[in-house]
């Protein structure tokens, strides 16, 4: 990739006639490990499918366009730390290269600065690693102003190490001040010193943000509406199952990483209440820990959330291995799992057969209740009414529903109620509404004292 320019922008990989790049070759250098080894046993790596993880990163390399003229898997039963690779596989590579006219080569791997200038070297071609890959993908698809500083802070951080093996010119000086300056600083350092103030910059400007999201927050508190946030490995059907509940047209494509910018719509849930329902940026294995940081102000949606939705791709052959890195991510984020607030939501099923639904469903009925799962499809709407029931109930779970009567001449009384109550019946008998209303126990005191409200008979 090339380098960016210190004050902001990614640039796309470019081919040295200035025009992006063409042909791709996508190489998975993959540890070469038994089952039966103890470290197999934990390693997600490992567990993970070869295949499977090389058509993920072909994914991510088509993600931004990028023609694809071969991908291999490339079996090391050790890391190298000059070249990741062993010396004859590099030198059997050159032959690809060489051969497929290649212009970039993506490593499913994450290189260390060193690794990754002598691979350049040995190839004589650009080379990206995984997270390199993954910046330049977010890069590109971040639409709103506060996606588009996360990425650039996160692409400038992971930059700043690779800056000793990235640009040409960084061998120059710059002349010290006066005649007995020295020979002044560095090309790198000063380079070093533009990234690192452009740093400062964004940082400051993203504490705006997580300041303008927290009173959005809190401005939503003081509404009846519940938060309920998607999450899930990217390209499980986040956005499907978005537009499905919502009835709104955010993008979905099977493709991934297809929309990184967070989204509110309003929920209407199956017996007349709301919620707010926020999709969020789908996460992957090794997702960077520079993007982790950079996008935590728009995760903190999903911190928030009264609810959280893990979507689940169930047809997938790697479906147990996306989970558990869906898990990892959210623990990074201070979130346990295991929590009560997470529903999983096993999406796709209308990619299987009667007899392997009925054998999910029996899976999913023998589920702990506090991780309970739904299977649906977003596709076609198939259990999504028993979703919304499940939503609905865990949302109440936590929420006191009193009965009521108050002067219909009390207008300020009815609107606060309105503001601060989720309003479930209301109906007007000789002058006075009597209503059933659902509160948050924190509210439950005040109407309780304020209306004489009593608790409704279940």
């Amino acid at each position: 990739m090339e380098p960016r320019n210190p004050e902001g922008g990614a640039d796309r990989p470019r081919s040295a006639g200035g025009k992006e790049s063409g042909r791709v070759i996508v190489i998975g250098p993959y540890l070469r490990m038994r089952r039966g080894d103890p470290e197999a046993q934990t390693d997600d790596h490992v567990i993970r499918g070869s295949e499977a993880r090389l058509e993920e990163a072909v994914g991510l390399a088509r993600a931004i366009d990028l023609t694809i003229a071969d991908a291999l898997i490339a079996p090391i039963s050790q890391i190298r730390p000059a070249t990741y690779l062993g010396k004859g596989k590099v030198e059997e590579i050159v032959g690809l290269i060489t051969g497929h006219e290649i212009e970039l080569v993506v490593m499913d791997c994450a290189l260390s600065p060193i690794q990754q200038r002598n691979l350049e070297k040995a190839w004589n071609t650009k080379v990206l690693d995984r997270t390199g890959l993954i910046l330049e993908i977010f890069g590109r698809r971040a639409k709103t102003k506060e996606g588009a500083l996360q990425v650039e802070l996160a692409h400038l951080n992971y930059q700043r190490s690779r800056l000793v093996r990235s640009w040409t010119h960084l061998e120059r000086q710059r002349g010290g001040f006066g005649f007995m300056g020295g020979p002044g600083e560095t090309q790198i350092e000063a380079d070093r010193r533009l990234i690192g103030d452009r740093i400062s910059r964004l940082e400051n400007e993203l504490k705006k943000v997580q300041a303008t999201r927290r009173l959005h927050r809190e401005g939503r508190k003081r509404v009846p509406y519940r938060v309920v946030a998607l999450v899930g490995y990217t390209n499980a059907g986040k956005s499907t199952l978005f537009n499905r509940l919502t009835r709104a047209e955010v993008q979905a494509a099977d493709m991934l990483f297809a929309t990184l910018d967070p989204t509110l719509r309003a929920l209407s849930l199956p017996h007349g209440g709301k919620a707010m329902l926020s999709d969020t940026v789908g996460f992957i294995s090794n997702l960077p820990t520079q993007l982790v940081a950079a996008f935590r102000a728009t995760l903190e949606e999903v911190l928030e959330a009264d609810v959280i939705l893990h979507v689940r791709d169930i047809s997938h052959e790697d479906a147990e291995a996306q989970q558990r890195d869906v898990d990892t991510v959210l623990r990074q984020l201070g979130i346990d799992p295991d929590a009560g607030r997470i529903l999983e939501v096993w999406n796709k099923i209308d990619r299987f057969d009667p007899e392997m639904r009925e054998n999910l469903t029996n899976i999913a009925a023998r589920r702990p209740p506090e991780r309970p799962c739904f299977l649906v499809s977003a596709e076609t709407g198939e259990g999504v009414d028993a979703l919304l029931a499940a939503i609905e109930d865990r949302l109440a779970a936590t929420r006191m529903t009193l009965d009521l009567s108050i002067d219909a001449a009390d207008g300020a009384g009815i609107s606060w109620l309105h503001r601060n109550s989720e309003v479930l019946n209301k109906e007007l008998h000789d002058g006075r509404y009597d209503m059933t209303v659902r509160v948050d126990e924190t509210k439950r005191d005040i109407v309780v004292n304020r209306f004489d409200a009593v608790p409704h008979p279940l």
